[in-house]
């Protein structure tokens, strides 16, 4: 049965992560040591000591989480592990696509920490602090959801950015319609209509001017066929062709995260354990949420690493 490798997104993050990986494994030490030199700042003493307030920054956490997820591989191909041999797909949870495609071979490590820089200063730059925000909402069909947003947004943007799975779907938009919208789910019969601390209304049409930095920063680098096909955040189906990728990690800066689609996708096509590589435990959990028939593993620690080598050969 086939093995897919996913990748951590933003909110997975936490002081310390990585040094482990770090102290452990040369090859690891040198991917923070890589994103050190490609960013032309010490990231890794911000991961490894904090603070934590810093860390959070979207510009800060993006490449960060990276680092940490490609350490992680790079400490298992150190042990003679092929992600080509053992792995059937690759997958990300927004920031984490680009975590995917680094691991792949779409793009350098370099490449990917300072795309996912540039992503996290152009996400933030596009709408004016306190002007866009985002709710998730727990317990509540998608077609209410959605009704709400379209009763919401009257004009202004709201709509569904994340369908994670287990009941859990986050809106994103104007701040004025994202809160009508959490008061209208509640209204509709949602468990939980909350807020989220939030930079920006990420995965939502005001993202708009981000979407164009991208469109220009991915033209920019060099792009090679991943050895393994990525499945896309926005069309939840696997490819391996340059173009289209970098048209889809356009698309995902103001397209819906289609989480819950995409572990549907892998159970359909044979995915029999799903693997998350980096920083926490959320994909995991989500999954388990989604289809209790893919088993998953962690890939995280030294420990872990090991325990992977046991388990893939």
């Amino acid at each position: 049965m086939a093995v897919a490798f996913t990748f951590p997104g933003q909110g997975s993050q936490a002081v310390g992560m990585g040094k482990d990986l770090a102290d452990a494994f040369a090859e690891a030490r040198r991917v923070f040591e890589e994103v050190d030199e490609a960013l032309g700042e010490k990231l890794s003493k911000l991961i490894w000591e904090g603070p934590e307030e810093t860390l959070t920054l979207t510009a800060n956490a993006q490449p960060a989480l990276m680092a940490v997820s490609l350490a992680a591989l790079k400490a298992l191909e150190s042990r003679g592990f092929s992600l080509k041999d053992k792995v059937s797909y690759v997958a990300g949870h927004s920031l984490g696509e680009y975590s995917a495609l680094a691991a792949a071979g779409f793009v350098s490590i370099a490449d990917a920490a300072r795309l996912l820089r540039i992503r996290g200063n152009a996400m933030q730059a596009a709408v004016p602090a306190g002007e866009g925000a985002m709710a998730a909402i727990i317990g509540l069909e998608q077609a209410d959801v959605e009704a709400a947003c379209a009763e919401a947004g009257q004009g202004s943007v709201c709509q569904i950015a994340n369908d994670n799975g287990g009941g859990q779907l986050v809106i994103s938009g104007a701040k004025a319609a994202v809160e009508l919208a959490a008061k209208l789910c509640t209204e509709k019969g949602a468990k939980r209509a909350l807020m989220l601390q939030v930079s920006a209304p990420f995965h939502s049409a005001l993202m708009a001017p981000a979407a164009e930095i991208m469109r220009e920063a991915l033209a920019g680098v060099s792009k090679t066929a991943p050895v393994v096909p990525v499945v896309s955040n926005v069309t939840v189906t696997p490819t391996s062709d340059p173009d289209q990728i970098a048209r889809r990690l356009v698309e995902q800066v103001t397209g819906r995260v289609r989480w819950r689609e995409t572990v549907e996708w892998f159970g359909a096509n044979g995915v029999a354990t799903l693997y998350e590589v980096g920083a926490g435990k959320v994909l995991s959990g989500l999954a388990r949420r989604i289809n209790r028939d893919i088993a998953t593993g962690a890939i995280g620690t030294p420990a872990e690493v090991e325990t992977t080598l046991a388990a893939l050969g």
